[in-house]
């Protein structure tokens, strides 16, 4: 592609679509940093915390695929602003439930909320990228990053001193984020015509599809198992982490709230850091450090103390965060027509497997303290080594993508 047929990114696209991926993932963070405040107010054990999890998880990962393969035949704009209906009733019902069964249907609703927000949102991130993909990638995902790191401040600052009808002031975000989605959708025509021209010409250049149907099943079959690995370990933090330091350092609730932003806004820095080097050198090359490099890390810390435990937290996520981008582009670069089920099937992955690894680690704690769950999470980098068998593509600059 020469500099004169690369379309120009849309900055102003990207920079609003970041804002609303950060205003739906705070939304969502809402849920597990509640958690705390939920398991005194309804007795809750730490199965029942992984069942909240993987409700909301499975609610999320089920639809977005379907949602994703739906509006890559017919590209639906502002579906993601019906999305945020659903997340918007989802809060508002979560904030005054009455019983362990509302809480499950309110988390299920968020959830599905956000099932429709991805797919096209992704779609569209592509669209506006001109051609850098690290980078639309990179802004959409440290938009959610960042939101998903704000659910412990706001939990710590709001939640926990007012309680859990506070989650109904919340909502507003919703609304805010619709007024946003509907300015995207109306730029979505002329963009989407823009990167169809460039994927015309471009197509007609390369001579047809690149990959065969065995590359694409090896493909897909070990970026799904990379993301279980890096999604287990992700959980353990999103759903426990605040009672591991609780239990093991003596912290206050807003204390471990503070810690656990610490850990998820390295993921903000991690997931731009990372899509800006993959455009840079390589997707597959950015997998690798991203899945391997976080080991010997995480094997210290089980046994490290209150401050390095801070420090090494912040290393492996913000290592371990790098990836997402450059898997998610690897995927889309696999099958290049079917933007939307990718998007949906990734992102509905990180909701799904994220679920069931909650669930599992919560019977694991349960049954052996919460503390073994990180000494079991500690080797699952290990499973990086699969990244071995992933399929080398050729981004047509001499490097993979």
């Amino acid at each position: 592609m020469t500099a004169l047929s690369r379309p120009r990114t849309h900055l102003a696209v990207l920079v609003i679509l970041g804002i609303t991926h950060l205003l739906n993932d705070l939304m969502q963070s809402l849920i597990p940093a509640s958690y705390p405040i939920l398991k005194d107010a309804y007795g809750l054990d730490f199965t029942q915390i992984g069942m909240i999890t993987l409700t909301f998880q499975v609610a999320g990962a089920m639809l977005q695929p379907v949602i994703g393969m739906i509006t890559d035949k017919h590209p639906a704009p502002y579906s993601p602003v019906v999305g945020m209906m659903f997340t918007l009733s989802g809060l508002v019902c979560l904030a005054y439930a009455p019983s362990y069964g509302t809480i499950l249907v309110s988390v299920a609703l968020i959830g599905i909320g956000s099932s429709i927000f991805h797919p096209e949102a992704t779609r569209m991130a592509r669209y506006a990228s001109g051609g850098r993909q690290g980078l639309a990638q990179g802004i959409f995902q440290v938009g959610g990053q960042a939101g998903g790191a704000l659910g412990p401040v706001f939990a710590a600052l709001i939640i926990v001193p007012w309680g859990q009808p506070s989650l109904a002031g919340f909502a507003v975000l919703a609304l805010m984020a619709m007024m946003f989605l509907t300015w995207i959708g109306s730029k979505q025509r002329s963009i989407s015509a823009e990167f169809a021209r460039l994927r015309t010409s471009s197509s007609a250049a390369q001579g047809g599809p690149r990959h065969g149907p065995v590359t694409i099943g090896i493909g897909l079959f070990v970026l799904t198992f990379l993301m279980f690995t890096k999604n287990t370990y992700n959980e353990s933090f999103r759903s426990y982490y605040t009672f591991y330091l609780i239990e093991q350092f003596g912290l206050s609730i807003p204390s471990a709230q503070i810690m656990l932003f610490i850990f998820l806004l390295a993921a903000a820095a991690g997931v731009l850091i990372g899509g800006v080097l993959g455009d840079r050198i390589g997707r597959y090359r950015i997998i690798w450090i991203s899945v391997l490099g976080p080991l010997p890390f995480t094997l210290i810390l089980p046994y490290a103390d209150l401050f390095w435990t801070g420090v090494l937290t912040v290393v492996i996520n913000l290592i371990m965060a790098s990836a997402f981008a450059s898997i998610l582009i690897y995927a889309m670069d696999l099958l290049p027509n079917r933007i939307g089920m990718i998007g949906g099937l990734f992102y509905g992955l990180n909701f799904g497997l994220g679920g069931i690894a909650a669930a599992l680690l919560g019977g694991l704690a349960d049954r052996y303290g919460v503390e073994s769950v990180y000494l079991f999470c500690s080797f699952l980098p290990l499973a990086g080594l699969a990244t071995w068998f992933l399929p080398r593509l050729d981004d047509g600059k001499g490097r993979t993508p």
